[in-house]
């Protein structure tokens, strides 16, 4: 690897060769310059529900999933980028493709069903609401007297 200043190659500037991306690059093209602060969640606990936020910047609302299933919620984001370089003659110089997915799980209980919990996107937020269920209860410990 070839050193660099300013996530730039400083010997491509100098010398004009073409560089080929590596791992981060293709990061930065499909999430942007915040990669590393993919999916963090907060959770906030309310008296009848959980609210779940996830950080998706970069993300479209079309590239991610929410599947529930065994009492699982998953958040799945993938995403794609096709890039072409073309000379006025239409000669491809160079072509890339990069692609990405993510995902995250949660326990949130066998009694919650897909139609209990919301989502909403906004501005690289996923937001879910997801209801607190009644736990069934465990029989209480009662203590017999001996007599004698």
């Amino acid at each position: 690897m070839l050193p660099s200043i300013f996530g730039e190659n400083l010997f491509d500037d100098w010398f004009g060769f073409p560089t080929f991306p590596d791992i981060r690059d293709a990061e930065k093209k499909l999430y942007g310059r915040r990669a590393s602060r993919e999916m963090r969640t907060d959770v906030h606990e309310h008296d009848d529900h959980y609210e779940v936020d996830v950080d998706l910047p970069g993300f479209k609302k079309e590239e991610i999933r929410l599947d529930l299933e065994n009492g699982y919620l998953t958040v799945s984001a993938s995403k794609s980028l096709d890039e072409e370089d073309t000379t006025k003659k239409g000669k491809v110089i160079r072509q890339e493709r990069y692609a990405g997915a993510m995902q995250r799980s949660f326990y949130v209980g066998k009694d919650v069903t897909a139609e209990d919990v919301t989502a909403k996107f906004e501005n690289g937020v996923l937001t879910l609401n997801i209801p607190k269920k009644d736990q069934p209860k465990l029989p209480e410990k009662k203590t017999i007297a001996i007599e004698g």
